[in-house]
Parts: structure tokens; C-alpha cells; sequence
């Protein structure tokens, strides 16, 4: 599914929740606030405010929306959604895996709309046709493809013998191992040798090239496990070049 896909979705999901909050709030002439947990430097916020707008709601005028934002401190999640809640938020808005888990935890009753990695292995509902409880949104599905970034890698650059594999550990436990397992398997398959280099966040990231420059890696993948590191692909590519 393509990120405009996902923004399509989502705010589809959104805007069908705030449509029906909407319509209750008429009678009281209140206006439908909705809780943005994630981050509005991502270049899918503004597409998810534009598709808020096609369907008539304007932010700071037909409805309000709360930001809370983590930046990359995964220990922040629980906190910030919890202030949501309290809020009493119409809706919640989660931008990734973690943030989702962090407000399932904060309500049970508060309707929450995520993106995530895969939902149903990290545990967010029970399964993708009957997801229960006050969750719904999109599962990207991302795992899977983490054997054909090697794959394609091995095709640009047959003679690669070792690859680091870069990830930020904290953000979900179970799609972390479940993709690290997968990276392996499709590394064997392939003939290639895994170097894994776990970083906390951005602020690891010279350390990390440092250890793969000393592993004497031939190639650079780097799993979809936090969006803090999607925040810094230029980062990454200028830390790439120079290693």
C-alpha cells in the first residue's frame, strides 16, 4: 500500500468518526476535537490535513486538533497519550506502531485510528477481520517486505557479501524480532552475512556507521521499525556516502 493510500485510509476513517461526533456535538455546539498522537514533520501530516479538508473540516474552525509529539523518546508515549485521554479527545490519531500501543493503553472507550507495521502481531487488535475493541485503521503490512530490500540490494550489487541491517530497538517488540528473524532467513538464502546494528535513536547514528564501517559492511538496509529513523533517510544516505 502506497503512503498516499495509507493517508487516503486514514483520513477517511478519521473524517467518518468526526462526521459522526460532529453530528451528536451539533446539539451541545461543540466542536469535534481530535488527539494527533505522532508528528507533524512527517510529509503525510499535511496530506492528512488536506484530506481532513476535502471532507469540510478545517482545523481551528470545524474542528480542533491536539498534538502531542514524542521525538523519538519512546518512554514520552505513555504520558502524552494518557493527556490525550484526559483530554477527552474524540478521536485519537496514531501515527505508528508504538504511539498506537501507547494509546491502547491510555482508553478503552476513546475510537483510535492507527498505521501500523502489522497490527495484529504486535498485538494492537485480534485480527485484521474482526479487530475488536476501540481500534481500527491500517496494517502496512511491512515484515514482509523486508527479505525483498535484501534481495533487491544483492541484485544492485551482486558481489555483497556482508550487510549491516540497522533498526531502533524499543518501538515493538514482536514486529522487531519477527523482522530481524525474516532478515535472516532471506540473508541466507541469498549468501549473504548480517551485520545487525541496533540504535536507541537519531542521536546513535554516528556510532552506529562507525561499528559498520569497522564491520566492513558492502551495504546498507534499514528495517521500518520506528518512524524516527524515516525522519532521518537524508541523514542516513549523507552518513552512507561518507562511510
Amino acid at each position: 500500500m502506497t503512503g498516499l493510500a495509507i493517508v487516503f485510509s486514514i483520513t477517511l476513517l478519521v473524517g467518518g468518526l468526526v462526521t459522526a461526533v460532529a453530528t451528536e456535538a451539533q446539539q451541545a455546539a461543540k466542536i469535534p476535537l481530535i488527539g494527533f498522537l505522532g508528528t507533524k514533520l512527517s510529509p503525510n501530516h499535511e496530506a492528512f490535513l488536506q484530506g481532513l479538508r476535502d471532507l469540510g473540516y478545517v482545523d481551528g474552525r470545524t474542528v480542533v486538533i491536539e498534538y502531542r509529539e514524542a521525538e523519538g523518546t519512546f518512554e514520552r508515549l505513555r504520558s502524552l497519550a494518557a493527556e490525550l485521554a484526559a483530554l477527552k479527545v474524540d478521536v485519537i490519531v496514531a501515527g505508528n506502531t508504538p504511539y498506537a500501543l501507547a494509546a491502547k493503553q491510555a482508553t478503552r472507550t476513546i475510537p483510535i485510528v492507527f498505521v501500523s507495521l502489522d497490527a495484529v502481531l504486535t498485538g494492537l487488535v485480534s485480527s485484521l477481520a474482526q479487530p475488536g475493541g476501540n481500534l481500527t485503521g491500517v496494517s502496512v503490512l511491512l515484515p514482509e517486505l523486508v527479505g525483498k530490500c535484501l534481495e533487491l540490494l544483492k541484485q544492485a550489487v551482486p558481489g555483497v557479501r556482508r550487510v549491516a541491517v540497522l533498526w531502533q530497538s524499543g518501538a515493538s517488540p514482536h514486529a522487531e524480532k519477527d523482522m530481524l528473524a525474516r532478515a535472516d532467513g532471506a540473508a541466507r538464502a541469498l549468501g549473504v552475512r548480517l551485520q545487525f546494528v541496533e540504535t536507541r535513536g537519531p542521536g546513535d547514528l554516528d556510532r552506529a556507521f562507525s561499528e559498520m564501517t569497522k564491520a566492513r559492511v558492502g551495504a546498507l538496509t534499514v528495517l521500518p521499525t520506528n518512524v524516527a529513523l524515516i525522519r532521518e533517510r537524508g541523514r542516513l544516505v549523507d552518513l552512507a556516502a561518507k562511510h
